[in-house]
């Protein structure tokens, strides 16, 4: 099985010319890592997070291709299938192919997160967000309570953007 650093060139050539979105998973992979480490969890699960950052937008260029623009539903609706396909060609267990690519199809999905790895990319990306979008902190503030759930994610969100 490939490692991070295959996986994460993959991704980059995955998404050549698009400076943006290789900057924004390479961006969530930290966070990611961080809030991980912060809620200390085991290694398994450490392994499918980072994964599950490097690909979480897997599906943004099929979407882009097959529907000409991408929403948060449409990549969890083609993000899998892609995720499935680079993940296998790269080696990786089948265990944590499927939990990745339920990762990747619930990554925009806020309500009845199932697992602390979901929990961790949903913030990590809205960590990034946040930041890349311009959002407001009033909106920050408003989102915070219904989108932060761990110690780690809560701690990263205040103090970043002064909460």
């Amino acid at each position: 099985m490939a490692g991070e650093y295959a996986l994460i060139m993959e991704m980059i050539r995955y998404f050549k010319g698009d400076p943006k979105r290789i900057q924004h998973f390479l961006k969530v992979l930290s966070f990611a890592k961080l809030i991980a480490k912060g809620e200390n969890v085991d290694e398994k699960t450490f392994f499918i997070i980072t994964t599950a950052a490097i690909v979480h937008d897997i599906g943004i260029r099929v979407c882009e291709e097959k529907y000409g623009y991408q929403n948060g539903k449409l990549q969890e609706k083609e993000g899998p299938a892609e995720a499935e396909k680079m993940l296998s060609s790269l080696g990786y267990d089948e265990y944590i192919i499927k939990r990745v690519c339920h990762i990747v199809s619930k990554h925009h999905t806020y309500e009845n997160v199932d697992a602390i790895d979901l929990r961790i990319i949903l913030e990590a990306d809205f960590l990034v967000n946040y930041y890349e979008f311009k959002i407001d902190n009033r909106q920050i503030y408003s989102s915070f309570e219904k989108i932060m759930k761990t110690k780690t994610g809560k701690e990263i969100c205040s103090t970043m953007f002064n909460l």
